[in-house]
């Protein structure tokens, strides 16, 4: 019942549109003689059968044609021809059964005129063919003009249209030219740096003097080594585009990187992970990442907690107390990294000072 009361379905004719349905009986009332107060009962009924047709004429303007010649030649009524003639030159154009109809028309009409009035003299005749035909200029000609007025708009549109696609190709492949540009900086700077100080503490490690300086520089290597693995993924992500990063951290590396943060760390988190989708992994140990990079930048010294909780949702709540002593503060792009990361993982972030001075991060991501 719904499908058959939905309005665009029972307005397709019109193309869903209602002021084109009532301007369409508007015409079909006004021109098809319906309305005439001398019309006998069978002269009505064809009257009735025109405008029918005349409501239909977007659809059928062929239907239209025929229905007006038929009323010509029986009661020499000329209003239906001149709409079904602007409705066919209209829908068709300059087509060749345009002509035809237009010539149909106007032979129907005069051919009916000379029968209905055949004592008439010759120049009141062939000034009536004249005006007869003149009468039908005017709508054919209408009717040319507003096809060949769509058709310009409909090429316009097109082309309108295949130049925004061919801008978004050219945009498409300055980003992708752009990403593998920033891809060939990163690999010429950060990873040969990096690279070089994971060789460094390598060495370190084999000559340390004491033990403590051993682990240190063991831990710098390990981190050195993860954060090249990590980057040689991004930097596939900028070559190739979007894929799968498998080489990506997960939630279960969370325990390992509050490992190497320090044991001024404390840590809550199940002991079964929850399964979670590769982007709520990334999130979660990415907020993690930075909460920690945080605290030990303007509150070093400070305890932190770390808090994983599963549910029907996965939080993750970073909390550190305030420091000995606040480093001056970076540009902010940290908590704003962070915040668009949980967004695109769909979930919200919550973050700002706590009551005894410290400070809060408490994501909420989608298992």
């Amino acid at each position: 019942m719904r499908e058959l009361l939905d309005r665009e379905q029972l307005l397709s004719w019109w193309d869903g549109k209602v002021h084109r349905l009532l301007i369409d009986l508007a015409v079909a009332l006004v021109f098809s003689g319906v309305l005439s107060t001398q019309a006998t009962p069978w002269e009505f009924s064809l009257h009735f059968a025109v405008g029918v047709a005349l409501l239909v004429r977007r659809r059928f303007p062929l239907v239209a044609a025929g229905a007006s010649v038929a009323l010509i030649a029986l009661l020499l009524y000329l209003p239906p021809s001149w709409v079904a003639l602007y409705s066919y030159a209209r829908r068709y154009g300059s087509a060749p059964s345009t002509w035809v109809v237009g010539i149909v028309i106007i032979t129907s009409g005069v051919t009916s005129n000379l029968i209905r009035y055949p004592d008439e003299p010759l120049f009141p005749t062939l000034l009536s063919i004249g005006v007869h035909s003149a009468l039908y200029t005017v709508p054919a000609m209408l009717g040319l003009w507003l096809h060949q007025r769509q058709a310009l708009l409909i090429g316009a549109r097109e082309r309108i249209e295949r130049a925004e696609r061919e801008r978004a190709l050219l945009t498409g492949r300055a980003v992708t030219e752009e990403r593998r540009r920033i891809a060939r900086e990163l690999h010429d700077v950060i990873a040969h740096r990096a690279s070089v100080m994971s060789l460094q503490a390598g060495a370190l490690t084999l000559h340390a003097k004491d033990e403590g300086t051993a682990q240190t520089a063991e831990i710098i290597r390990e981190n050195s080594a993860k954060a090249l693995t990590e980057l040689r993924g991004m930097l596939r992500v900028l070559r190739e585009g979007p894929s799968d990063l498998s080489e990506a951290p997960t939630l279960a590396e969370i325990a390992e990187l509050v490992r190497e943060t320090g044991s001024g760390v404390r840590l809550s988190m199940p002991e079964e992970l929850p399964s979670t989708t590769g982007s709520t992994g990334r999130a979660a140990y990415r907020v993690v990442q930075e909460a920690l990079t945080n605290a030990a930048q303007h509150a070093p010294g400070a305890s932190v907690s770390v808090v994983v909780e599963a549910g029907d949702e996965l939080r993750v709540i970073v909390t550190n107390g305030p420091g000995a002593q606040a480093s001056t503060a970076g540009p902010g792009y940290g908590l704003l990294g962070m915040r668009e990361r949980v967004a695109l993982a769909g979930g919200s972030l919550e973050v700002g000072p706590t009551a005894d001075g410290g400070f809060r991060v408490s994501a909420v991501l989608p298992r």
